[in-house]
């Protein structure tokens, strides 16, 4: 079986940043992905990507892949699928993929990122692409001039909102706390709009529709009443969770699922495995920094095979 020095798990910023640094330390590398750019892919504008004051999500998710693949290919090869499981060795550990393949190095980097938390109520699985989804930059001209409700309060379900205000006939928030996440200047912008109004105190209870999602139903935490309201689109923005179910038996991650470090070398609880960027446990989680500590993790990565 052949052994690689390191394989990266993830297209993101941290697995590419890691993965450029690998080729130019002329590191034996395998870049395993199942999409490019992460999270930013699904994003209409990022803004302030270091020297970029805006950018598309595809571009940049473009940009990121022509990056990598720029490099010398004696040095970094790239598959394009899903991770199974890690097992760990003596030495060496081996990455298992979806498609049952076995691929063995002597470094491991977790650069997985995260997924957005999907809306637990009945129907929202049975209507996921049929009125319910989680991309209003994505799907959001789909709704025009209908009737949208927005789900979740924090920064990411106002933007959603604001963008959604340019195509829809009104848009309904729904937060289930008393307080809105988001921050202050945002949610007061968003609702002067004459076409936006916001609930608190909202937990969604369920969808309903026929071939496609007719409504959705809360229950007001005040009154304990449910209460139907018409929505031909759902588009839900309620956080996210790290991309780690394959390796939260191999090492430590937090009660969410973030992989521990050593914030100091990206090291994660088992010698031979570093993990960099959402999926980690970091207090703060932007593109930027995660294309920072991809950069950190590979020079620690490399040290390490280096004086081992």
């Amino acid at each position: 079986m052949e052994t690689y020095d390191l394989i990266i798990l993830g297209g993101g910023p941290a697995g590419i940043s890691a993965g450029v640094y690998a080729s130019r330390k002329q590191l034996k590398t395998l870049l395993v992905t199942k999409e490019w750019g992460g999270q930013s892919v699904v994003s209409e504008t990022i803004y302030n990507w270091i020297g970029t004051p805006a950018i598309a999500g595809a571009e940049l998710a473009k940009a990121l892949e022509n990056h990598l693949k720029s490099m010398p290919e004696n040095t970094v090869s790239v598959k394009v699928g899903g991770v199974a499981a890690i097992e760990k060795g003596a030495g060496t550990h081996t990455v298992v993929l979806e498609n049952g393949e076995k691929i063995t190095a002597k470094a491991i980097l977790i650069a997985t990122g995260s997924g957005r938390r999907k809306l637990d109520v009945p129907g929202a699985d049975t209507f996921e692409h049929k009125g319910v989804t989680y991309c209003a930059s994505c799907d959001g001209p789909l709704f025009a001039g209908m009737d949208v409700v927005v789900v979740g309060g924090g920064n990411a379900g106002f933007e959603s909102a604001a963008q959604l205000l340019a195509y829809a006939k009104s848009v309904t928030l729904l937060h289930r706390s008393a307080e809105f996440k988001a921050d202050p200047v945002t949610v007061e912008k968003v609702l002067a709009n004459p076409k936006m109004k916001a609930i608190l105190n909202a937990v969604p209870t369920k969808v309903e529709g026929d071939k496609f999602a007719k409504s959705i139903s809360y229950k007001d935490k005040i009154s304990g009443e449910e209460i139907t309201l018409p929505a031909e689109g759902i588009f839900v923005e309620i956080g996210v969770v790290p991309n780690t179910g394959y390796a939260i038996s191999v090492v430590d991650t937090d009660p969410i699922g973030h992989v521990t470090i050593d914030p100091w070398t990206q090291k994660t609880s088992v010698p031979g495995i570093w993990a960099a960027g959402d999926c980690t446990n970091v207090r703060y989680h932007q593109n930027n920094i995660s294309a920072g500590d991809g950069v950190k993790a590979l020079e620690d990565i490399y040290v390490t095979l280096k004086t081992t």
